[in-house]
């Protein structure tokens, strides 16, 4: 029997669908996400054994899922590259700096992990609908394993999401409504939820408390990943682009069971990069909970939130980690260094990850010795305009070699002669 724990308050719950947090911090206004708790010692055998060969990806790791997993809803999903970025690194000082690429997942975003365990678990509790409120990757990824599994998808969006992102979401048969609001989606969603039994892979209620939380244990393989690509060390910073948190709370949930099966001797500490910097804020004023901030608009559009979560800030309070609040100029820096200097091409959420970097070397808050792993959430195919503002129009070339060859000195810098 899977339970649920409060990581706030410890209270237990039966497995069961509870989808809006912990009911008794809610009555104390904290919105809390409950967590799946695992029993360690019935897992003490990995400590000798390891995890298994077999199935790749994800799935190796499914003794520490919330799920049968006996017939999971997959689409090969995890086993992403652990990249060294040599040219960057060296750039910034930073000889160990290393980028977990994520776009390489199916739907080309880290939402897979979550959407994998989620949608298994929705087939294995009966679901007949599943249902989210998105901007892109989650509603994708969502769309993608609903149509795994065979189950009709109900997705809420904004009108104002790039066509790009809708393009994805439809084209995996899901049914997707624009709605002038994130409260508007959030009201639609609930009323399918309660009266109709949808169930959600996100969360649908402000203040937010995050995703559903099986899902949101789908992440911990990040952790295991990581740790095996670096010898079962754990690095001293994971840096992960964040909203409400779950892929924050996930790696670091994942990382503190790997210490506690003794798979990893340390954790690391967790740093997230956030456009209007809901945990940065709340670290500083030491509240418990994040406060809103305030927010104007950000290029990083699918982490550009005003609501941070409770188990964001207990992520980076736990490990002794902070809250970087990043601009959209460091952004576009990131994303052209990235694909440029390292030939990955990531949406600007994920590229907020290396500015967080940037900006903490800026600061001389870095150690130039450790280890330092990014997150790069999702590929820079979603959002291709973004790119826009940085990239220059493409010049014409005439059947002239010579006057090709001062095209490309004039617009691109290349001296390319004999």
């Amino acid at each position: 029997m899977v339970r649920l724990e409060c990581p706030r308050c410890g209270a237990l719950y039966e497995d069961g669908r509870l989808f809006t947090g912990c009911p008794r911090c809610r009555a104390e206004h904290v919105p809390v996400n409950l967590a799946v708790k695992v029993d360690v010692a019935r897992l003490a055998h990995l400590a000798t054994e390891g995890f298994p060969a077999t199935p790749r990806g994800l799935w190796r790791f499914r003794a520490l899922l919330p799920v049968a997993g006996e017939r999971p809803v997959t689409l090969g999903e995890g086993a992403t590259p652990l990249i060294h970025l040599e040219r960057v690194g060296r750039r910034l000082g930073l000889p160990r700096l290393y980028a977990k690429d994520e776009s390489q997942n199916p739907t080309w975003s880290y939402k897979d992990r979550l959407c994998a365990v989620a949608v298994t678990h929705a087939v294995e509790t009966g679901a007949r609908v599943v249902t989210i409120a998105s901007t892109g990757n989650h509603g994708a990824s969502t769309a993608a394993y609903a149509a795994r599994a065979g189950l009709p998808c109900v997705i809420f969006t904004l009108a104002s999401v790039p066509a790009t992102m809708k393009t994805l979401m439809q084209a995996y048969g899901a049914a997707v409504v624009a709605c002038p609001t994130p409260e508007a989606r959030w009201a639609l969603m609930r009323q399918g939820i309660e009266r109709l039994g949808w169930y959600p892979t996100g969360g649908f209620q402000a203040p937010p408390v995050g995703s559903n939380p099986y899902g949101i244990e789908g992440y911990k393989t990040l952790a295991c990943e990581i740790a095996e690509d670096l010898g079962w060390r754990a690095p001293d910073l994971v840096v992960v682009p964040s909203a409400y948190s779950d892929g924050l709370w996930g790696i670091w949930k994942g990382m503190r069971e790997l210490r506690a099966l003794g798979l990893v001797a340390d954790v690391p500490r967790m740093v997230a990069a956030e456009p209007y910097g809901p945990l940065a804020a709340a670290l500083e004023r030491a509240l418990e909970t994040p406060a809103p901030v305030r927010g104007e608009g950000s290029i990083a559009f699918s982490i550009a939130t005003r609501y941070g979560t409770w188990q964001g800030l207990a992520a980076l309070r736990e490990s002794r980690g902070l809250g970087v609040q990043v601009t959209d100029e460091g952004i576009f820096e990131a994303q052209r260094a990235l694909a440029r200097e390292e030939g990955v091409f990531v949406e600007p959420s994920s590229a907020a990850a290396l500015t967080a970097v940037m900006q903490l070397v800026a600061r001389k808050a870095v150690d130039p010795e450790q280890t330092i792993v990014l997150v790069l959430t999702s590929s820079g195919l979603k959002d291709p305009g973004a790119s826009r503002a940085w990239l220059p129009e493409v010049p014409a070339a005439g059947d002239d070699f010579d006057a090709l060859l001062g095209v490309l000195r004039e617009r691109y810098g290349l001296e390319l002669h004999g």
